[in-house]
């Protein structure tokens, strides 16, 4: 018992310096704990509402629900849910508890309210087995101009299909001609259903405003009515009514959920100052029942925890090499980077400086973060690891020359041709050197060039300039003349032939007059990279113990809904 406790209270260990349970789960509340209560709101009135009413949503309905879900998707039920992890983020647990349970006691709430009548399903049936009218549609956001090309259709029906792909907007039925699904009745707009079965073969109907679009059909034949196979038909009218009560059953349970919003008495308490003073240690009270900060937290953690452990094992890191250099974050610093962010990004007020009030407001309407928080998460960490390196930063002579001749030095102009092996890259060299053209080059370039730029521009390619990242490429282009041809440049798993068309003049011919810009601009690209070094350097060496782990590796349904 004692070593389970140690375990539970320590989640991760970064040089002897351990992390704890509550400190992760004071961490992820502050990120997550507006969201993740609403949540839990949400779902303690459901709860309550099962309650008052005797309804219980077993752990076997909600495995039931999940197996079924499965199914339709035609995966196993560990497969399924590994999907969910995977390209969702949501584990399994918690999609049994904040997605199915939910529904499945929803729908067990307004069971008694849900029938299906004679006149729904005879629709139903119509919608999938009924008459259809194959139609072909133009769409036009301008009345004024649908009503041209309406009339031109009206005129000539046999143009519709050429002006559908002339002058309609949809552009996945404008590029077949204009042709659509076949309409049926009650599939959806009864406008376009009563316009559609109006018309004759070949007819075209009136304009029609849906929305803000304007529409006009042709109608391109009848389609009868199927009619299912007696021994299908059971089976098929039983899909159907379940369609129609599960449509049903949703647009109740929203129903009912929206009014259990209306009626419940909803105190929130976590994030205000006053009320969290009055109510220590409560999050909110809902219809007189508590719900504990320590449960939003813990719910957070579930949620949430494994990023947030590595965010804070991250900040671990830094602030133990902070103190190991005897350096210190000010505010003066987290001032200046806030402000050279917001000149990167273009809020400069009309004396040049930064507009940083301008700049924060940009960035907290992006989502739910505070100041608090963009300054924690965003800027202390990247000011901690320019402290760190930014002493061994320098930028040399070279360093500005090779960056003024890439910057504003001349460019090659060429034409490439870019091949996948180096049998066929040996073939088109040797025809390029036997047609020294640029015209035949263009015409290899167009033929077998594998990268798409060169292949359709006839071999030319944006020019190149130098100490641009891409030496191979840049010595064999500068050290050409017009007119001449490269060797074969093998570069990655690409071969490249260039041929020489010239080079442009410089843009600056004084390294002087650019020489305070260049100084910032290569020390702050410098400092990224020293910065991204030093951070994957403290991470190598550090020994770090990470005792949190989220189930992946073997998803599973949750055995009850939280909050039971």
């Amino acid at each position: 018992m004692r070593v389970e406790a140690a375990e539970s209270s320590v989640v991760a260990v970064v040089n002897a310096d351990p992390i704890t349970r509550d400190a992760l789960g004071r961490a992820a509340l502050q990120r997550y704990g507006t969201d993740v209560l609403e949540n839990l709101v949400n779902r303690h009135l459901i709860l309550q509402e099962c309650k008052r009413r005797g309804i219980n949503v077993t752990s076997e309905e909600v495995r039931a629900e999940v197996i079924r879900v499965a199914k339709k998707f035609g995966l196993s039920v560990d497969a399924y849910l590994q999907l969910l992890q995977d390209e969702r983020n949501i584990s399994p647990e918690q999609y049994s508890n904040e997605i199915i349970w939910p529904m499945l006691a929803l729908r067990s709430l307004v069971a008694d309210r849900v029938e299906v009548s004679q006149e729904e399903f005879n629709r139903a049936f119509l919608s999938q087995f009924g008459e259809a009218v194959k139609c072909r549609m133009i769409m036009i956001g301008d009345q004024q101009k649908a009503n041209q090309v309406h009339a031109q259709a009206k005129a000539d029906p046999d143009s519709f299909v050429r002006l559908a792909k002339e002058y309609s907007e949809d552009e996945t039925s404008a590029s077949v001609g204009g042709l659509i699904p076949p309409i049926r009745r009650y599939m959806g707009d009864s406008r376009l259903e009563e316009a559609a079965f109006a018309l004759a073969d070949g007819d075209v109907s009136p304009v029609i405003q849906i929305g803000d679009q304007w529409i006009f059909m042709q109608a391109v034949r009848r389609m009868p009515a199927t009619h299912p196979s007696p021994q299908a038909l059971p089976a098929i009218n039983e899909q159907i009514k379940d369609r129609i009560r599960d449509e049903k059953m949703k647009s109740a349970a929203s129903e009912l959920f929206a009014q259990l919003q209306k009626q419940a008495n909803v105190v929130a308490i976590l994030g205000d100052d006053a009320a969290e003073k009055q109510y220590p240690g409560v999050a909110a009270i809902i219809n007189g029942q508590q719900i504990s900060i320590a449960t939003v937290a813990a719910e957070c953690v579930k949620r949430h925890g494994e990023d947030v452990l590595e965010g804070e094992i991250n900040r671990k890191l830094l602030t133990q090499a902070l103190k190991q250099a005897g350096k210190t974050v000010t505010q003066v610093d987290i001032d200046a980077e806030i402000a050279r962010a917001a000149i990167s990004y273009g809020y400069v007020r009309s004396n040049g400086q930064a507009d940083t009030d301008a700049w924060l407001e940009a960035v907290l309407s992006q989502g739910d973060v505070t100041r608090e928080l963009y300054i924690e998460d965003s800027v202390w960490p990247s000011v901690a690891l320019k402290i760190l390196v930014e002493s061994g930063v320098t930028v040399t002579q070279k360093d500005l020359e090779q960056g003024f001749a890439s910057s504003f030095g001349p460019r090659a102009e060429v034409l490439a041709v870019v091949l996948s092996d180096q049998r066929t890259a040996q073939k088109v060299w040797e025809l390029a050197r036997d047609n020294p053209t640029d015209a035949f080059f263009g015409q290899l370039a167009e033929q077998y060039s594998v990268e798409p730029t060169s292949s359709s521009n006839f071999g030319k390619v944006p020019p190149i300039r130098q100490f641009g990242g891409q030496s191979a490429i840049e010595k064999e282009a500068f050290a050409m003349k017009p007119g001449e041809l490269s060797g074969i440049i093998a570069t990655g798993d690409k071969y490249i032939i260039l041929r020489c068309q010239g080079f442009t003049e410089p843009v600056v011919d004084d390294i002087e007059a650019v020489r305070d810009e260049l100084q910032r601009d290569l020390f702050e690209k410098k400092l990224n990279i020293a910065m991204g070094i030093k951070f994957d350097q403290l991470k190598q060496s550090a020994e770090i113990d990470n005792f949190y782990a989220v189930a992946k590796s073997q998803p599973r349904v949750a055995t009850r809904p939280a909050g039971r």
